[in-house]
């Protein structure tokens, strides 16, 4: 099984984003994912700076997957995703079915992302035929349904998001922009305050969500690292780690180590965990000791 890096879900400054991936390429990490696929109104990043962080991951001997929107809306959107698609060197992660499409068209491998619905054998099995080579499982499935689905070794791999804050759905409308009184067409960008989202709290002052854009998340971080084993003997892939800071770099590595030595290691990033999904449960529970 591979550690990878799932694409940065947070609008951060320019500088911001090439230093982390400088890191990036001097870690451990095998897999990473790079692109917006939250919102195209953020434009810290423009394609060409996408292409040549995805040059130099390429260059430090990772594999690189370009991710793509998860909510296309707008011609402008499908005419960057034609682009992301026709980059004529890497894979991308479709997170649209206009991706799933195009990729076919263009007779390009892609990984299908979680924010595309995929709830049974069937319709992952005709994904496949359509040149899917890997799936991300949608977040609010559990391990027994992980289980009955990939019983019989599936000809794509499987990726299940192991850490980091849970997308749980995107809206065309923009939260972030709506809390601060603006439009969406007048955002002015605003998620650029928020490194980590914006935190939502019920009226009992509990953590809820988090409020990322348009993408809503889940307030706690999921931390699945003590199921690595159990996801390695099921015959998982790829265990994801979503960025969230720099120390996020460390978590993976830390992981990596784990596969290696058969220990669980913790670099503990948030206070509040979750990863009752897993379990089949309510998402925000916690089995972890």
């Amino acid at each position: 099984m591979r550690i990878s890096l799932g694409p940065l879900l947070y609008c951060w400054q320019k500088q911001q984003v090439i230093d982390f991936y400088q890191h990036v390429a001097a870690s451990q990490i095998p897999l990473v994912y790079l692109g917006e696929a939250v919102c195209s109104r953020r434009r810290e990043l423009k394609w060409g700076d996408y292409l040549e962080l995805a040059q130099m991951l390429k260059q430090a001997g990772k594999d690189v997957v370009l991710s793509t929107l998860a909510l296309i809306e707008a011609p402008s959107e499908y005419t960057e995703l034609k682009r992301q698609v026709d980059n004529g060197e890497f894979m991308i992660e479709a997170n649209d079915m206009a991706a799933v499409y195009l990729a076919k068209e263009h007779k390009l491998p892609f990984v299908c992302g979680a924010s595309i619905n995929n709830y049974n054998r069937a319709s992952l099995d005709i994904l496949q035929g359509l040149g899917m080579q890997r799936f991300v499982m949608p977040v609010e499935l559990s391990k027994a349904w992980l289980e009955q689905v990939i019983q019989d070794k599936p000809a794509f791999e499987v990726e299940v998001l192991g850490y980091g804050y849970l997308p749980l759905a995107h809206s065309a409308r923009c939260f972030t922009a709506r809390h601060k009184q603006l439009t969406k067409d007048s955002c002015e960008t605003i998620c650029r305050q928020y490194s980590k989202g914006l935190l939502a709290q019920t009226q009992e002052m509990q953590p809820l969500l988090r409020l990322n854009g348009i993408q809503t998340q889940s307030a706690a971080c999921l931390d699945l690292g003590s199921e690595i084993a159990t996801m390695d003997q099921m015959g998982v892939d790829v265990f994801r780690v979503s960025p969230s800071s720099a120390e996020c770099i460390a978590k993976a590595e830390a992981l990596i180590e784990a596969l290696k030595t058969q220990r669980v290691l913790y670099v503990p990033i948030s206070d509040e965990q979750c990863d009752g999904y897993w379990f089949g449960e309510a998402g925000l529970t916690t089995h972890a000791s």
